[in-house]
């Protein structure tokens, strides 16, 4: 099944072999979308890929937040999402003194983590797991945060050209944040660019043929 541009209420398909996912639900036999989005079919399974919104925390995503606080036992970190999140001292790989916790994350630092626990306490962050921990380099950016599967592409796929294409190594959180970070300035930006064509285009059906043909047209 081909992906398509469906808004709520919109019918995606019909039939027994189809079995409702993520933001769809199943009406008399009907797979109906719940959001505005890009319909897909996985093996049967059908689910949204939201264009618009805002970013949802779940356990186990990697995302890119900034130190907005701190007190004896963490720091306190903003996440682009309803409630900041939470990274406790005990999170951290290394030993931290707590009377210089400065040391290790200040106030307007930039941190790659992982949600490992969402609930009534709030999000709480932690920097065990490979290539987390402060940022120094790079350029960091806003995207919405529904267009970061786009960005990664399938098993990574798009992201695949976009660092080939650029030789930048790039990190997308699943927050909305991107961190480029290449050999100078001008390979950041040109990444970048790559990126706003892929958000820009993200309802486009065959976006990686069309990333491809834009980087044969815009060589550095």
């Amino acid at each position: 099944m081909e992906r398509k541009v469906v808004i709520p209420g919109e019918t995606i398909c019909e039939g027994e072999d189809y079995l409702p996912g993520e933001n769809t639900e199943k009406k008399e036999g009907k797979i109906v979308s719940l959001r505005y989005g890009l319909s897909e079919d996985q093996n049967g399974l059908i689910k949204v890929i939201p264009l618009s919104g805002v970013y949802s925390p779940r356990r186990g995503n990697v995302v890119i937040g900034k130190v907005e606080n701190m007190n004896q036992n963490g720091w306190i970190v903003e996440i682009n999402s309803a409630e900041s999140a939470f990274l406790s001292v005990n999170e951290v790989p290394r030993y931290v003194n707590k009377d210089a916790m400065e040391e290790v994350f200040k106030i307007g630092d930039i941190v790659i983590a992982k949600i490992w626990s969402i609930g009534k306490r709030g999000i709480d962050l932690s920097l065990n797991g490979n290539d987390l921990g402060k940022i120094n380099d790079g350029i960091i950016f806003k995207v919405n945060p529904n267009k970061v599967p786009r960005i990664i592409g399938k098993e990574g796929s798009m992201i695949k050209i976009i660092k080939e294409n650029t030789k930048c190594d790039v990190s997308v959180g699943q927050n909305g944040f991107v961190l480029i970070e290449g050999e100078n300035i001008e390979s950041e930006v040109f990444a970048k660019k790559a990126i706003n064509f892929v958000t820009e285009n993200s309802f486009v059906s065959g976006l990686t043929e069309e990333l491809t043909k834009w980087f044969g047209e815009n060589k550095q």
